[in-house]
């Protein structure tokens, strides 16, 4: 006891710097004491403990040789920017800080180098340069193929410039995001962390039953199951949706995301039911219809006759859509439908689309296309008095008033792809079961 009331007055009679130091030798020395303490035949040491401070002054390198060093070690920057419109390579390296001559006359020079000279409007490069504007790098995504990326790169090395194509595994990660509407949509799916891209595909989802403009209400609810890519930690982009569900009024809309063959998939409702209509109402995003289903006076010809079609105006070169999966059975020029193509679908259903300015490349015969392929453009070939496409609905080769027919539907998932589709939903289902457990919004990422 006298032991520990000496090294409490040793401790308190001493300063703040002092008592730390003398603490820790006081524990050292009481450890000692307790071996001793119990070592037989030997009493317990009970001399005082001498207490000694050791000060030491560490000389640190002049300021002036630190940053001398630092001015000698070599720093690089690390830059990316997208290609903008009318951007030339000077205008592109400029903004990327690249002022290296060799670069850019390489750039010029080498054939496969050229491709940075034909980058499209929003493509993305990345350039590692050092701190005078010399070039060491210099990437952009050249091809997207699934889960691999190709990029090609300009790298120097001692010899000059070196380029390559570079592929790397993509990572996918399936990220789950939900929400309550407070204002708007967007204003949401800001607050939860969902892209633009996303938002503007779940309001295409449900577009054909929720008007987003005037039907929503506060307190709606989202869940929405998503893809993400990414590349050594970066994020490249957006996939699809995977499964979403919004609640709008108390009134639930669910819609999943399913793949009957690789690579080729539709959203359908919970009860498996395919929610895409089997044929467009309009081949044309943005038009009118100038002249529909009806007897007429042809504006050419001047003769009164049936008009066995639908003409949508629209100004030359609008994209044409095709209405439904098919083939090409006809591409080319025919008769007074000018620029022409007809497409055979399933049964007796096919479509034809007339008066095209120009028919998109590789849209030949044999061709199989699926539903919103461009196969052409709006233009007046052929008889016709101004740019509209003429589009004809036929079942068994003979023109009908897609007014009037009773539109078939996606054919229904067979019992075999009902399997599939109902472990992918017991899936969503359970995705979204977790987003529902907890009353606050919240976000989820699963690596698959």
């Amino acid at each position: 006891m006298r032991f520990i009331d000496r090294a409490k007055r040793v401790l308190l009679g001493t300063s703040q710097k002092t008592r730390i130091v003398s603490l820790v030798s006081f524990c050292f020395a009481f450890i000692a004491f307790g071996a001793a303490a119990v070592a037989p035949g030997n009493p317990p040491d009970t001399s005082e403990v001498a207490f000694r401070i050791i000060e030491e002054e560490i000389q640190l390198p002049p300021l002036e040789r630190q940053l001398e060093k630092i001015r000698q070690e070599k720093q690089f920057y690390t830059r990316e920017d997208k290609v903008r419109s009318g951007d030339t390579l000077a205008t592109l390296l400029a903004r990327l800080g690249i002022r290296d001559k060799n670069a850019a006359d390489f750039i010029k020079a080498h054939e496969k180098s050229r491709i940075f000279l034909q980058l499209k409007t929003g493509q993305t490069l990345q350039a590692k340069t050092d701190g005078q504007g010399q070039l060491y790098r210099l990437a952009t995504l050249l091809a997207d193929s699934g889960d691999i990326q190709t990029n090609i790169a300009i790298t120097r090395t001692d010899a000059g410039f070196d380029i390559s194509e570079e592929t790397a595994r993509m990572e996918r990660i399936v990220e789950m995001h939900s929400g309550i509407i407070q204002s708007s949509l967007f204003a949401a799916t800001d607050a939860a962390g969902v892209p633009d891209p996303v938002t503007r595909q779940f309001i295409e989802m449900f577009s054909t039953d929720i008007d987003f403009n005037s039907d929503l209400r506060r307190g709606d609810r989202f869940n929405i199951v998503y893809e993400t890519y990414w590349q050594n930690g970066k994020f490249l982009k957006t996939g699809n949706i995977l499964a979403a569900e919004f609640t709008n009024n108390g009134t639930p809309y669910q819609s999943i995301w399913f793949e009957r063959t690789p690579g080729k998939g539709g959203y359908y409702d919970f009860n498996g039911k395919s929610q895409k209509k089997a044929f467009l109402k309009s081949p044309l995003e943005f038009t009118r219809v100038s002249s529909g289903f009806s007897i007429r006076v042809h504006p050419v010809t001047g003769k009164v006759r049936q008009h066995k079609g639908i003409d949508f105006a629209a100004p030359p070169g609008t994209p044409i859509r095709a209405a439904a999966d098919g083939i090409i059975s006809f591409s080319g020029w025919q008769n007074g439908y000018g620029n022409f193509i007809t497409i055979k679908h399933w049964g007796p259903y096919s479509t034809a689309y007339g008066h095209m300015s120009r028919i998109a490349t590789g849209m030949t015969r044999g061709k199989k296309v699926s539903q919103g392929d461009v196969i052409g453009y709006v233009g007046s070939t052929g008889l016709s008095t101004g740019p509209h496409l003429h589009y004809e609905f036929r079942v068994n080769n003979i023109q009908q008033n897609p007014a009037q027919v009773d539109m078939p539907n996606i054919h229904p998932l067979t019992a075999r792809e009902m399997v599939r589709f109902k472990a992918n939903l017991a899936d969503m289902k359970h995705r979204f079961a977790l987003m529902d457990s907890v009353s606050k919004p919240h976000q989820l990422a699963y690596n698959p």
